[in-house]
C-alpha cells in the first residue's frame, strides 16, 4: 500500500495505541505464570501478535474478549518450530525462554529480522546449559535445553533486548545466576523490563547495571496488568504538534519508564509548547530552533528527531547512530536518504552522529524501507512540506502501529 500525505495543519486529540514494548514483555511473563494472567488494552500490532503466537506454541492458552486476553500459563511446546514474524524483542525474548524446554526447537522468522544478528546469544545460552545452533550467527536459531543458572558475560552494546530475555527467564531455573554485562545500552528498556517482573513478583538486584543478581527458584505470579500507552509510537505525532499546530494525546503517562518519554526532552530543547497531566500530552507549534540530544539509550526516537529537527531553524545534533544499523532497515542511511530526498540537508559521516540543517521540505516520493519508523516521519514531515510526499510501502506501521494512519488523518486538516 501507497499513502499520500497532503501538507496540512495538525490539530486535535488521539489516544496512543498501547505499547507493544510492555505488551511482549507482558505475554512472556503470563507463559511463564502458573495460572491465569488477565492483559487489557492489548490492541494488536504485528509485533504482539507474533509473541502472542509463539506463547501459545510454547503451551499458553489464549482467550480473548475485546482488548482484554487472558493467558494461562505453562511451558508445554506444541510444535518443534516457532515463528517471530519481523520482531527483534520476540526474537531475543523468547530464544531464552525456548532454552528452558528439554526439547530441540527451532526459532525463525519473517523479512528483516533474517538479517539481524543472533550470534550474542548464543555463547551465554551455551554456557548456562543450552545446546544451541544458528545460521552463522543468524536466524534461524536451533535450541535445546533444559537451561539453568551460573556465572555469565553478556556484551550489551548491541541491543538490550536479549537481556530482558535472560532478566526474565533465569528467575525460573534452580540454580542462582549473576549476570555481568558489558557496556549496556538502552538502560531504560532494562528498567521496564525489572519494573513489569516486580509486579508479577519476580525480584532482580542489580549493581549499577553492570551485575545482576538473579535469585533462582522464584514463581511469577499471575496478575490483571494493564498495558500503557506507546510512546515510540506517540513520538511522531507529538512532533506533528510541535511542527505543524497543536496535538493532544491521550493514554501517555509522563512518568512511565519507556525509553521515548524522552521525546519530551528533544521538543522542550527546540522549543515547543508542551503541557502534560497525569496521564496525557499536549504539544503546540512554536518558533523551533536547532537542538542537541543524545539518542543512545533511545535509539527508536531518531525518525521522529528527524523531522522535527527538519523543522527546525539551524543544524541539530542527534548523537547514536550506531544503534541504528540493525534496525528494520539501516536506520540512519535510510532516515539520510528519505531526508534528503525531501530537500533537507542530513550528514551522517561525523563519527557517532547525525546532522540535519532544517529548511524548505518539498514534496517527494519515499521508500518506507519497510520499516515503520521511517514512514511514520516521513508521513508527519509531509505536513509542513510544500504540496505532498507519497510514501511506498506505508502498511511497514502495521509492524507497531496499525492505526497510524487512521489517527494521522485525525490530526491533519489541510490548508
Amino acid at each position: 500500500m501507497d499513502k499520500t500525505i497532503q501538507r496540512g495543519k495538525a490539530g486535535g486529540a488521539i489516544t496512543a495505541p498501547p505499547s507493544k514494548s510492555y505488551a511482549q514483555r507482558a505475554v512472556a511473563a503470563a507463559l511463564l505464570c502458573k495460572g491465569e494472567t488477565t492483559l487489557t488494552n492489548m490492541i494488536l500490532c504485528n509485533d504482539t501478535r507474533a509473541a502472542l503466537q509463539v506463547a501459545a506454541d510454547l503451551g499458553a492458552s489464549i482467550s480473548s474478549d475485546g482488548n482484554t486476553y487472558t493467558i494461562r500459563g505453562g511451558l508445554n511446546p506444541k510444535c518443534a518450530s516457532l515463528n517471530i514474524g519481523e520482531s527483534g524483542l520476540a526474537t531475543r525474548l523468547f530464544t531464552p525462554i525456548t532454552a528452558l524446554c528439554d526439547k530441540e526447537i527451532t526459532l525463525s522468522g519473517t523479512g528483516s529480522i533474517m538479517k539481524r544478528p543472533i550470534a550474542m546469544m548464543e555463547g551465554p545460552l551455551n554456557a548456562l546449559g543450552a545446546n544451541t545452533s544458528s545460521d552463522d550467527g543468524y536466524l534461524p536459531i536451533r535450541i535445546c535445553g533444559p537451561m539453568h543458572g551460573g556465572n555469565i558475560t553478556v556484551d550489551g552494546s548491541l541491543s538490550s533486548q536479549f537481556i530482558t530475555g535472560l532478566l526474565m527467564t533465569l528467575p525460573t531455573v534452580e540454580q542462582d545466576t549473576i549476570l555481568t554485562v558489558e557496556n549496556l545500552r538502552s538502560r531504560p528498556y532494562i528498567d521496564m523490563t525489572i519494573g513489569l517482573l516486580k509486579e508479577f513478583d519476580i525480584d532482580i538486584q542489580h549493581n549499577d547495571y553492570q551485575q545482576f543478581y538473579i535469585k533462582g527458584g522464584q514463581q511469577y505470579r499471575p496478575i490483571r496488568y494493564n498495558i500503557e500507552g506507546d510512546w515510540s509510537g506517540a513520538s511522531c505525532l507529538l512532533v506533528a504538534g510541535a511542527v505543524s499546530g497543536e496535538v493532544t494525546i491521550h493514554n501517555l503517562n509522563p512518568l512511565s519508564l519507556q525509553a521515548d518519554t524522552a521525546i519530551i526532552d528533544a521538543l522542550t530543547r527546540a522549543g515547543a509548547e508542551i503541557i502534560t497531566t497525569t496521564d496525557s500530552v499536549t504539544v503546540r507549534k512554536n518558533k523551533l530552533h536547532a537542538f542537541q540530544f543524545d539518542a543512545t539509550h533511545c535509539p527508536d526516537l531518531f525518525p521522529a528527531l528527524a523531522a522535527l529537527a527538519a523543522n527546525c531553524e539551524g543544524t541539530s545534533t542527534i548523537r547514536g547512530t550506531h544503534r541504528l544499523t540493525h534496525k528494520e532497515s539501516n536506520r540512519a542511511q535510510t532516515i539520510a536518504d528519505t531526508f534528503t530526498r525531501m530537500g533537507i540537508q542530513t550528514d551522517i559521516e561525523t563519527d557517532d552522529l547525525m546532522q540535519i540543517t532544517g529548511g524548505p521540505i518539498h514534496s517527494a516520493t519515499v521508500e518506507s524501507y519497510n520499516d515503520h519508523r521511517i514512514a511514520m516521519a516521513a508521513a508527519v514531515s509531509a505536513l509542513t512540506c510544500d504540496n505532498q510526499i507519497t510514501i511506498l510501502n506505508a502498511n511497514a506501521v502495521d509492524k507497531s502501529y496499525p492505526e497510524f494512519w487512521e489517527d494521522l488523518d485525525t490530526l491533519s486538516h489541510p490548508i
